[in-house]
């Protein structure tokens, strides 16, 4: 069998972070090129692939769900190829074929731009697993990107982390940074297609480079972040640059000033401190403490008043006691974060945190769980007021899935803002929007 005999269909379906998104788009670039279509119903497509997460077990347990549906119908119709991809197949490898012995190809996420070649030795009859680490090839994808204005560049994949509780490391591999040429030609090709705003990805974004070969005069390494941002600000038709995900360790202030003095550079900055406790923060292996985190934010502020500042925080992690739990709380109400995103422990294999005997009920980390989602809400809804009567540079999106006399789309600072428009004039345009009415994580308002 080959891929050309008749317009075959494919469907991906992506579960996890930004990096999965990422994925996807590169794998689906590679189906275009060899002749596939996309096809939104995974019933009714040739070759399915699930791009998973296993960051929580929940996110893995409904991979599985899924994949059952899909291997009774694959009993009774033997041409449809099924592949999993991503973080639980790099976990599991051959124990999937175990367990869904239906499946054709299970791939890591370091092979995402290997499809091609792996589905070409499932059509020659093989049950493929690649998991094996290798260095990552460089992107000459050409990604099917989910939107036509905004579009992820990945410029360093991997961790070299080792946080007690995170399953990412052994799954996505060590760090492997792009050269700034092939980030800055990606980032040109995107801004000759019409692409209006890049996000810069990384597991640790604020890693970027320390693995590339190449010293200043003063010794320090002359590849990073913040040169990276310096080196691809001018690139024409881009004019919105965010970057995305910081670890609180590296975070620089020579950073903060670069996105400061850098008018394309969103006033957004996504910092995960995990915990509010330094007990906790130490029995994670994080690196910093919560003093620390807080003067990073101090200085953002500093150097850019309106900033936002989003974050991801665990509750219920071993050990956590009733007042380690208050003091993230506390730091919560201090720092008033634009956005948060939360959730219980989860345990995951082949990290050390797993193993621990002090493991929390569910029903301590549920309550925990709530208890933080509700000051969240409260606080962010407040930090949204300072939007009220403004007028905001929105970038226009899309039209809004629940009114179509609405147009939706982004402040720099990340909040999504809904305001009366034709999608067809206004989208990929930068319009200023006055501000009439403020929620916790959205906007609405009228073009001036």
């Amino acid at each position: 069998m080959t891929a050309t005999t008749t317009p075959r269909r494919y469907n991906i379906t992506t579960f996890g972070c930004q990096m999965n998104k990422a994925d996807s788009e590169r794998m689906a670039g590679i189906l275009d090129a060899m002749g596939y279509e996309a096809e939104d119903d995974p019933n009714l497509a040739d070759v399915v692939v699930y791009n998973t997460c296993t960051i929580r077990d929940n996110a893995e347990q409904k991979v599985y769900s899924y994949l059952g549906r899909q291997a009774k119908r694959k009993q009774k119709s033997a041409d449809v190829t099924l592949i999993v991809a991503g973080c639980v197949a790099q976990q599991e490898g051959e124990k999937l074929l175990r367990r869904v012995p239906e499946l054709d190809l299970v791939m890591g996420p370091q092979h995402a731009n290997r499809l091609g070649d792996l589905l070409e030795q499932v059509w020659e009859g093989n049950q493929v697993v690649a998991t094996e680490p290798i260095h990552i090839m460089e992107d000459i994808t050409k990604p099917r990107r989910d939107s036509s204005i905004s579009a992820w560049v990945n410029v360093i994949y991997g961790c070299n982390e080792r946080c007690s509780y995170c399953v990412v490391p052994n799954v996505r591999g060590t760090e492997q940074s792009r050269t700034p040429e092939a980030i800055r030609e990606e980032m040109e090709n995107l801004g000759q297609q019409g692409y209006k705003e890049v996000t810069l990805l990384g597991q640790n974004i604020d890693a970027y480079g320390r693995d590339l070969p190449g010293s200043t005069p003063e010794g320090r390494n002359k590849y990073n972040l913040t040169n990276l941002l310096y080196y691809v600000h001018d690139v024409p038709g881009i004019e919105r640059i965010r970057f995305a995900t910081s670890h609180p360790r590296y975070f620089t202030e020579r950073l903060i000033r670069a996105c400061a003095e850098l008018p394309k550079v969103c006033e957004h900055f996504h910092i995960p401190f995990q915990s509010g406790d330094n007990d906790i923060l130490k029995a994670m292996a994080r690196g910093y403490t919560h003093e620390k985190y807080r003067r990073i934010v101090d200085k953002i502020r500093y150097y850019i008043p309106d900033a936002a500042i989003s974050a991801d925080a665990i509750v219920g992690f071993p050990g956590e006691t009733e007042e380690q739990f208050q003091n993230t709380l506390q730091l919560v109400e201090d720092i008033e974060f634009d956005q948060l995103n939360t959730a219980a422990y989860s345990p995951r294999p082949a990290t050390p945190a797993a193993n621990w005997e002090n493991q929390l009920s569910e029903e301590v980390k549920s309550d925990r769980l709530q208890r933080l989602n509700h000051l969240v809400s409260t606080k962010a809804a407040a930090r949204s007021q300072r939007y009220l009567h403004r007028t905001e540079q929105v970038l226009v999106e899309g039209q809004n899935p629940k009114d179509s006399s609405q147009v939706m789309g982004r402040t720099r600072t990340n909040r999504l803002t809904f305001f009366a428009g034709d999608i067809e004039q206004l989208q990929g345009k930068q319009v200023p929007v006055t501000i009439t009415e403020a929620r916790a994580f959205s906007l609405t308002g009228e073009m001036v």
